[in-house]
């Protein structure tokens, strides 16, 4: 038995057979409760931080002639590492829109995770399925982070409304579209 375990971003050729299961907090809305850590001085520049993380494992088991691989991809808002700063939350109005934006950096989060999934479902692993499953993580995770960083460049950290209401209803349209993460199993 084979364990191996990447967090945050992990002589014969054999056939790989795939399973997977998910343990993650399930997608949610959130509310400034799920804020709990200490706010990080940015000069009032930066109001809120959203700290989300994915772990990605699998246990892989030798058969006959190929492997059986259990993936286990979590995703965690990490309520202790996010925060709020709410000194310079001046209204609820104010606040709604904070969340709003905060909850586009954990949309992007979920997003990744079911693109995880989704890829190791769909792949065909052979004798070299740790550096694969390492591959298909990486690749993924480089496009989510980038898309993150995107996100709150367009945005400018969501003061340009409209920026912000064209990630908004591209958040709601891959909400709604998304295959499911076992497509194609």
């Amino acid at each position: 038995m084979t364990n191996f375990k990447v967090v945050r971003w992990i002589g014969m050729v054999v056939f790989v057979f795939v399973s997977f299961t998910v343990l993650a907090q399930p997608y949610r809305v959130l509310t400034a409760n799920d804020f709990r850590g200490v706010p990080n001085s940015y000069n009032g520049e930066v109001v809120a931080y959203t700290n989300c993380s994915i772990d990605f494992r699998y246990v892989a088991h030798r058969q006959r002639n190929y492997y059986s691989l259990n993936f286990n991809i979590q995703l965690t808002m990490n309520s202790d590492k996010s925060w709020l700063d709410r000194r310079q939350v001046t209204s609820p109005a104010m606040l709604a829109e904070i969340l709003k934006h905060e909850q586009g950096h954990y949309i992007i989060a979920y997003m990744e995770q079911q693109e995880l999934l989704r890829a190791v479902t769909k792949t065909v692993f052979y004798a070299d399925y740790q550096s694969q499953a390492s591959a298909i993580f990486n690749r993924i995770d480089a496009k989510y982070k980038q898309l993150n960083h995107d996100y709150d460049e367009d945005t400018q950290h969501m003061i340009n409304r409209p920026q912000q209401q064209s990630w908004d209803a591209y958040f709601k349209k891959r909400l709604e579209t998304a295959p499911p993460a076992d497509e194609g199993r």
